[in-house]
């Protein structure tokens, strides 16, 4: 790989302003929402309408996925030359025409630091190639890796370790936290797309390691642990494709128990482990009761959050899809036979989805063991920063004992809404909810006395004095509603309704 070739190939992309918006500005809004979807028509139509440019080309080449001809190539790679990219791998040459052979798209984010932009190459997906993927398939910026890089804590660490790196995103992001990153993939060709994104982009701060699992990182410890493991529980048999994006080739979903508990001996006292996976609801046994069952007996701080569940049919359809084999099809209706065979075998009945995060204790023993349903549509953008919030939360609550959470004053989060709902006619509400606008946008039923003191926080008043005075109002006992107060303040810290003034 061509430190040189690499650094021209960044001054071409800047130079045609190859980025985000100017590629939305190009083609329109409408067709970039197709092209997420799987939809390139309406991209090529509105490029057929403009003039050809540095920017057109590539779009054309690395997204919409058409040739170009050599003359309109050598503009656009004015500084790499269409030798050099083909030389990088990134396009093919014959004898008047020049095609792609990786996608290379610009990927724009927002994080604590702040507003950024990178390019990141991978394979070409369906939509441009016309054919299924290939089991070595390396993915790009997907849904997955978008959740995670939002859900992943991004406070300032010495030291990351990214367990299946694929592409190299999460590296990347971690790059911005840490000073140090480690990041492994099972796979050679991940491997070599990671290492290219990550010198196309300047980062010089992370390890790549060839290695399945912990095996690359024996006798390394980290202060975070992130991953998008291969969690897809895909049926081990013949003729079912085994892509090394998603596949970990292990039964059901094993290879996330087995990543939450090897996680464990690789962080340092206060490290976190954060991934995303998946876990099979079997006849009599929750998914998400199976999945805090992995963490039991591991010394360490849990937090799991399913986000999703899907009936067996429902996965089956989603993965199978996601191959690029189209639904209809006779191999669609044999790899669904066989995914539902397997199933079936071993008695599942759903799959649940959702986040996974783990600290190892700092000399205390775990004091934090919460697992949850949370379907509410999420503003992904502050995830990492209500996960920390949450944590730090828990910890202030763990050493405060009633008395003294009555001394503090809380104040209502900002995303926080009250809803009413009344019988026509009636003076009173008979339904209040409290909404959450960001972070998991939680819904909490509360009754008048949670709701009075929900809005009497405003950092002024004690939890205490906020108590007395509502007993007073509502001519209630105050024992009684100082009880039911303190329950519900410890629980509305601990999801973000309330924080600590």
């Amino acid at each position: 790989m061509s430190a040189l070739l690499i650094d021209r190939l960044r001054r071409d992309l800047v130079r045609a302003e190859f980025s985000v918006e100017p590629l939305e500005q190009l083609w329109g809004g409408g067709a970039a929402n197709a092209l997420q979807r799987g939809n390139r028509v309406p991209a090529l139509r509105a490029l057929a309408h403009n003039e050809t440019s540095a920017l057109s080309t590539l779009a054309r080449l690395f997204i919409v996925g058409v040739g170009v001809s050599i003359a309109d190539a050598e503009a656009a790679f004015s500084e790499t030359g269409v030798a050099g990219a083909a030389s990088l791998g990134l396009i093919a040459v014959d004898d008047d025409s020049v095609t792609a052979l990786s996608d290379l798209r610009p990927y724009a984010f927002v994080d604590s630091v702040g507003e950024a932009e990178w390019w990141i190459a991978s394979d070409r997906g369906e939509m441009v190639t016309g054919v299924p993927i290939s089991e070595d398939h390396v993915l790009g910026v997907g849904g997955a890796s978008l959740t995670l890089s939002r859900f992943a804590v991004q406070t300032p660490v010495e030291a990351v370790f990214d367990l299946g790196t694929g592409c190299g995103i999460q590296a990347m992001h971690a790059s911005r936290h840490a000073e140090r990153v480690v990041a492994s993939d099972i796979s050679e060709r991940a491997l070599h797309y990671a290492r290219f994104n990550a010198a196309l982009n300047g980062i010089d701060s992370i390890e790549f390691r060839l290695g399945s699992l912990f095996e690359p990182v024996q006798g390394d410890v980290f202060d975070r642990i992130v991953s998008n493991p291969p969690f897809v529980i895909t049926p081990r048999q013949p003729g079912v494709p085994n892509y090394e994006y998603r596949d970990g080739g292990m039964v059901g979903d094993e290879l996330v128990a087995t990543v939450i508990r090897g996680g464990v001996g690789h962080l340092k006292p206060g490290g976190m482990v954060q991934l995303l996976g998946n876990w099979e609801s079997r006849a009599g046994a929750r998914g998400l009761d199976r999945a805090a069952a992995w963490t039991a007996g591991l010394g360490v701080d849990a937090w799991i959050v399913e986000r999703e569940f899907q009936d067996v049919a429902q996965y089956t359809e989603t993965w199978i899809r996601d191959g690029g084999i189209r639904q209809g099809t006779v191999e669609f209706e044999t790899l669904s036979a066989a995914w539902l065979d397997d199933f079936s075998a071993r008695g599942v009945t759903g799959v649940g989805f959702g986040f996974v995060t783990l600290r190892l204790p700092d000399g205390e023993r775990p004091t934090l063991a919460r697992f949850e349903t949370c379907t509410g549509a999420a503003d992904q953008g502050a995830l990492a920063a209500h996960i920390a919030a949450v944590i730090d939360a828990h910890d202030r609550l763990v050493v405060l004992d009633d008395r003294d959470l009555l001394a503090c004053r809380l104040s209502v989060a900002s995303d926080v809404t009250e809803e009413r709902h009344y019988w026509p006619g009636a003076a009173d509400p008979t339904v209040l909810l409290l909404r959450q606008g960001g972070a998991f946008a939680r819904i909490v039923s509360a009754d008048t006395v949670l709701a009075g003191f929900v809005g009497a926080c405003d950092g002024e008043l004690s939890v205490g004095a906020i108590s007395a005075a509502l007993a007073q109002l509502l001519d209630t006992d105050e024992a009684d509603v100082t009880a039911s107060l303190l329950r519900g303040a410890r629980e509305l810290l601990m999801t973000g309704f309330l924080t600590f003034a």
